[in-house]
């Protein structure tokens, strides 16, 4: 359906792990375009996760107010795809190409003016899964379904300074630990009380082990009381790194432990040890990282259980993290 020399765009506009949950459907598109050009808008604080991804031909910028208003030039492309709801959006991709294939919309008539409309099923499939439902109705299908994230040389030498500076040279294993979600889903967040009991248990069977703190500025006060409660047995990174840096000193990590929320999609686009904490109201089954050997998903106990908003993360218990972590610890040492 799409010519092999076909200039298509796509617009993401959305957070880090909506973002990154995009790429598998950006890798087989271009794939798709042996001879053609594949151009993405998206949310401009969301740039940094698309960079130096091999598959894009060009990123830029979108906002949702300049889609509104038009303020960017658009087309002319053959195809745009729009990966979500939003009317304005959407009516941007139709300005800037001859042919749009977007989720259905709310307005019928805009449904009418697109060249191919997807309709969602129900119970979702995997975000990854839904996203190339778009793909599907192109006549364009894909079998990586890895997330993508390309640490420079310049990022990863950055990273290396990072830690020689913070990390006792002898350490091992190096663990990092997301806290936190975002603030708006914060019933995601394991407590901090549970996250010390784990090093606890990490410490007494791996006595060199230290712990680097992860997050946005929002993580700090946790990380200040999982310091408080082990001192000199973890380094403070939350708040004081930029996304791209903090990934770059995660793709170094021995093992990676942590909540439902965007540096947790980085992990898996990574492909490093990580074991991922999952709240019952938005399972693993949806969310963790497809086709990726070293993740270890743990599922809230409630997970499909009627009354499965009510959980509370605390319900997941220590001991069974802890036995994630072994596992992979030991596959680690083994290799």
């Amino acid at each position: 359906m799409i010519a092999p020399d076909a200039r298509v765009l796509v617009i993401a506009v959305a957070r880090i792990g909506d973002t990154l949950l995009a790429t598998p459907l950006l890798r087989a598109l271009k794939a798709a375009l042996p001879s053609g050009r594949l151009e993405v808008r998206a949310h401009p604080k969301r740039l940094d996760v698309l960079r130096h991804l091999p598959f894009i031909d060009r990123l830029s910028g979108l906002g949702k107010w300049a889609a509104r208003l038009g303020l960017l030039p658009g087309g002319p492309f053959d195809w745009a795809f729009v990966l979500g709801h939003d009317a304005a959006v959407t009516r941007y991709a139709l300005r800037s190409a001859a042919r749009v294939v977007a989720f259905r919309q709310r307005d019928p008539a805009l449904n009418a003016r697109l060249a191919v409309v997807v309709d969602e099923p129900v119970p979702p499939p995997h975000a990854v899964l839904h996203r190339l439902l778009l793909l599907q109705a192109a006549g364009i299908a894909a079998q990586d379904l890895r997330l993508a994230w390309n640490v420079s040389a310049e990022e990863r030498a950055a990273a290396g300074a990072w830690r020689t500076a913070h990390v006792p040279a002898p350490a091992t294993p190096v663990i990092g630990l997301q806290m936190a979600s975002f603030h708006t889903k914060a019933q995601r967040d394991w407590p901090v009380q549970r996250f010390i009991e784990l090093a606890q248990r990490v410490l007494a069977e791996r006595p060199g082990a230290h712990f680097i703190l992860l997050g946005d500025a929002g993580s700090r006060p946790g990380a200040q009381a999982f310091l408080a409660a082990l001192p000199g047995r973890a380094s403070i990174a939350a708040g004081s790194l930029p996304l791209r840096d903090s990934a770059a000193l995660m793709a170094g990590l021995d093992l990676y432990v942590g909540v439902d929320t965007g540096p947790t999609h980085v992990a898996g686009a990574l492909g490093i040890p990580m074991v991922a904490l999952y709240h019952a109201s938005f399972p693993g089954r949806n969310l963790a990282p497809l086709q990726n050997p070293l993740c270890r998903v743990i599922e809230h106990p409630l997970t499909g259980q009627p009354n499965a908003d009510q959980a509370h993360m605390a319900g997941i218990r220590a001991d069974r993290v802890w036995a994630e972590c072994a596992a992979l610890l030991a596959e680690r040492r083994a290799a």
